[in-house]
C-alpha cells in the first residue's frame, strides 16, 4: 500500500493536524509560526541530546571509577560473626553452589599505623592467600615493583600501594614497622603490638584512596597479627558484579551458620549514593531544558489558533465536535515533539557512542583538552550510554510535548464560529 493512500484514510483530524505541521507559504505570518515551530523542533532536539550525552559521560566515570575500585575490592565478602572461619573451604564450597560465583578467597582484615622514620600513615591491612588472590581481585596484576608472590608464611612481608609507598620513602626491600591497634598491658602501661615487614611489592590500582590506604600481607602473617586461627571470611567475585545485591541475598539464605554477607555497593555506600543523587540532580536540571523548548510549543501553536479561527469555525460550521478540534492541535504540537525527540535521540546516540573520536578532535582543532593528565590518571573522557537512559530521557521530552499542548488545544476548542467569522 502506498504511503499517500495511508495517510489519505486517516481521520480527518489527522489530515488538518499533519497539515499545520508543515511550512506554511501563504503569508509571512504562517512562515514566521513554522520558523517558531523549527525553533522547538531544534530546542527540544538539542535538549535531548544534551542529556543523553552528558549521563552517558557521567555513566562512564562511574564505570571507570567502579572497575578501579573492584580490581582492589571484592565483589562480595562473607563473615563469619564469631569473629574467624574455621572451615573456610566449606563455605567455600558451598558459595560455589550458586551459580553466579566465579572465585574465592580467604582473607583477614584489620587497621594498623605504619611507621617510618618520622612518617606515620594509617593503613587497611588485608592478608591474603597469593596464589588465591587473582580469583577475586586484579591485584596481582597491578604490581609495579616486587611480586606478589614474594608475600610468604612468616616472611612478614608487604605489598603497599604507590601513593602509601611514596608518603612513607620506602622502596622494595625497605623495612616499615606496623602498629595495631590491639597492644597489651605491662608495667610501664599500655603498650600497642608492634611488627617490622619489608617491602615487597609496590602496587598501583589507579583509585587514589586504595593506592593511599591500602597494603597486604601474607594470610598467616594476618592471623599471627590479630592473633587468629583461621581467617575472618570469604572474598567473592560473580560472574555479573551488577547483580550483587542479588547474589548476596542468595548467598545469606543458601550458606549455613551466622554469616554476614555484604556486597560492594554497601562497602562505598557513600559514594555510590552521592553518585547517583548527582545523576539524578543533573536529569532534573538538564530536563529543564527539555521543559523550556517543549513550552515554546505553547506560544507556536497559540500563533497557530489565532492564526486558524477561519479555519476552525469552518470545521465547527460543517459538524466538527470541539473535541475534534482539540484533536487537531494536540496532534499538531505532539508530532513537533516527537520529531524533536527523535532528532535528539538520534543526535545524542551518535555522539554519546562516539565520544572517544570526537572529544580529541575538537582538542586538536581548538588546541585545548579537557582533562588534564596532572589531575587525572587519563585525559580520555569515557561514555557509557545505556539504553534505559535513552528510552527514559525520549519519554520524558514526549510527555513535555504532550503537556505544552493541552492549553493551546483546549483554546482552539473553545472558539465561536460566528465571532471566528465576523470579519472573515
Amino acid at each position: 500500500m502506498e504511503p499517500m493512500s495511508i495517510i489519505h484514510k486517516l481521520p480527518y483530524e489527522w489530515l488538518v493536524g499533519l497539515r499545520y505541521t508543515r511550512a506554511g507559504k501563504r503569508s509571512s505570518r504562517n512562515s514566521f509560526i513554522s520558523f517558531i515551530s523549527l525553533i522547538s523542533v531544534s530546542g527540544i532536539g538539542l535538549g535531548v541530546a544534551a542529556l543523553i550525552v552528558v549521563l552517558s559521560v557521567m555513566n562512564g566515570f562511574r564505570k571507570d571509577v567502579t572497575d578501579q575500585m573492584l580490581s582492589v575490592l571484592a565483589h562480595i565478602e562473607v563473615f563469619d560473626n564469631s569473629g574467624s572461619m574455621p572451615d573456610w573451604q566449606a563455605a567455600e564450597k558451598q558459595a560455589f553452589r550458586n551459580p553466579a560465583v566465579r572465585g574465592a578467597a580467604p582473607f583477614v582484615e584489620t587497621q594498623g599505623l605504619l611507621v617510618r622514620g618520622d612518617a606515620m600513615k594509617p593503613a587497611v591491612v588485608r592478608g591474603i592467600l597469593p596464589e588465591e588472590e587473582h580469583k577475586v581481585s586484579d591485584v596481582g596484576r597491578q604490581v609495579r615493583q616486587g611480586s606478589l608472590q614474594n608475600l610468604r608464611p612468616g616472611g612478614f612481608g608487604i605489598v603497599l600501594g604507590d601513593v602509601l609507598a611514596r608518603s612513607l620513602g620506602v622502596g622494595i626491600g625497605d623495612k616499615v614497622n606496623m602498629m595495631l591497634a590491639q597492644g597489651q598491658v605491662t608495667p610501664a602501661g599500655w603498650v600497642p603490638r608492634t611488627r617490622s615487614f619489608t617491602v615487597a611489592g609496590i602496587f598501583a590500582s589507579g583509585h587514589d584512596e586504595f593506592d593511599a590506604t591500602m597494603a597486604f600481607v601474607h594470610l598467616e602473617d594476618a592471623e599471627r597479627l590479630v592473633r587468629l586461627r583461621a581467617p575472618q571470611g570469604l572474598r567473592l567475585r560473580i560472574a555479573d558484579m551488577n547483580q550483587a545485591q542479588v547474589v548476596a541475598a542468595q548467598l545469606k539464605k543458601s550458606m549455613s551458620g551466622d554469616l554476614e554477607v555484604r556486597d560492594w555497593s554497601k562497602l562505598n555506600a557513600t559514594w555510590f549514593a552521592a553518585v547517583q543523587t548527582e545523576k539524578r540532580m543533573m536529569f532534573v536540571i538538564l530536563t529543564l531544558i527539555i521543559a523550556v523548548a517543549a513550552f515554546n510549543l505553547v506560544s507556536t501553536l497559540v500563533m497557530t489558533v489565532t492564526e486558524k479561527q477561519p479555519d476552525i469555525a469552518i470545521l465547527r460550521t460543517l459538524g466538527a465536535s470541539p473535541r475534534s478540534i482539540m484533536k487537531i492541535f494536540v496532534i499538531q504540537g505532539a508530532l513537533v515533539g516527537i520529531m524533536g525527540t527523535i532528532a535528539g535521540v538520534a543526535l545524542g546516540v551518535l555522539v554519546a557512542l562516539n565520544i572517544d573520536v570526537i572529544v580529541p578532535f575538537i582538542e586538536h582543532l581548538f588546541g585545548i583538552q579537557f582533562l588534564s593528565r596532572d589531575i587525572y590518571r587519563s585525559s580520555a573522557i569515557p561514555s557509557d550510554m545505556r539504553w534505559p537512559d535513552v528510552f527514559t530521557i525520549g519519554g520524558v521530552s514526549v510527555l513535555l510535548a504532550f503537556a505544552a499542548t493541552l492549553y493551546p488545544s483546549w483554546s482552539a476548542s473553545r472558539v465561536k464560529p460566528a465571532e471566528a467569522l465576523r470579519y472573515e
